[in-house]
């Protein structure tokens, strides 16, 4: 379910009222089904044979989950009006909705395959697969250091390529593009030893050189990439835990303000009743210092007596 979108100020309670209808979990389930439905469709429309026997029945499902989504759209853009563009994942609808309703002519054919991308708005619809999204587009700064890394490796490589192998294989290295695409399958280690077997019987210090370019190209940059992506989802699953926490430190910081809050109040009931009996042990120690004060005088005027 995409992010709930706010109704214009001053609206009509009836827009906001159709806003949080849109809004609601069973209409999202049911655009969801209708994506999904849609989806098999567009696969099974792929079969020459599934068309010749119910072709029209799939045509006219696929016209109808058109519509739900048509309908869908149009009644988000009357309930939220403007602020329907302001959500990323409401404009991606638009585009993709928008493109399969292109008309079919000459210049369009490409636009109308376009509607297979209905079944990305899965994507928009559920937050689970809106949080992969966002973990890659966090990851895209660090995609994009790693990814120059990347090119000046290739670059480097390219060059000196060119210049080793161009007279012995110039199929592979005849030119700069040819050498970058080969020293692309090298990397991608697909059919390598394709490309380096030749060149090692026409040079036996060939290992010298694709060796390191593979450990580089293949296994460490090619890896940072891996390990950027697997850093933004890790921080991306962190935070609803984070989040978790501090609500639990939040409640647990509340319940101990109250229990000490409370505290005093035990505390000093439980030592009210020792106070008390401290004073009462101080008044008889004091009446007993007076006892002794006056016997003392009295014992002292005895003395003094002849």
């Amino acid at each position: 379910m995409s992010t709930p979108a706010e109704s214009p100020p001053g609206a009509a309670p009836w827009r906001a009222q159709l806003g949080e209808w849109v809004e609601s979990s069973p209409v999202q389930r049911l655009v969801i089904g209708v994506i999904l439905l849609n989806a098999v469709v567009l696969g099974l429309e792929t079969s020459p044979d599934v068309m010749d026997t119910v072709g029209p029945l799939l045509i006219t499902v696929d016209v109808i989950c058109l519509s739900i989504f048509v309908i869908e759209i149009l009644l988000k853009l009357v309930a939220f009006g403007w602020r329907f563009f302001r959500d990323p994942w409401n404009v991606f609808d638009f585009l993709v909705v928008g493109a399969a309703v292109v008309p079919a002519g000459d210049g369009f054919e490409v636009l109308r395959t376009l509607r297979v991308l209905r079944v990305l708005r899965l994507i928009s619809q559920l937050p689970q697969l809106r949080k992969v999204v966002g973990a890659l587009l966090a990851a895209i700064p660090g995609i994009l250091s790693t990814g120059m890394l990347l090119g000046i490796i290739f670059y480097v490589a390219a060059v000196m390529a060119t210049t080793f192998f161009r007279e012995t294989l110039p199929e592979f290295f005849g030119s700069f593009w040819a050498s970058l695409f080969s020293l692309f399958q090298i990397a991608t280690l697909s059919s390598w030893e394709t490309i380096v077997r030749p060149a090692m019987d026409e040079h036996e210090w060939a290992w010298a050189f694709f060796i390191p370019f593979i450990i580089l190209a293949a296994f460490t940059a090619l890896n940072l990439i891996i390990a950027v992506i697997v850093d933004a989802m890790n921080t991306l699953h962190d935070m609803p835990s984070a989040k978790s926490a501090m609500e639990t430190v939040s409640v647990n910081g509340v319940e101990d303000g109250e229990q000490s809050a409370e505290e005093p109040t035990d505390r000093g009931s439980a030592d009210a009743e020792p106070r008390r009996d401290n004073e009462v042990l101080y008044e008889e120690i004091r009446a007993l210092r007076g006892e002794v004060a006056d016997l003392s005088a009295l014992l002292s005027d005895q003395r003094n007596q002849p």
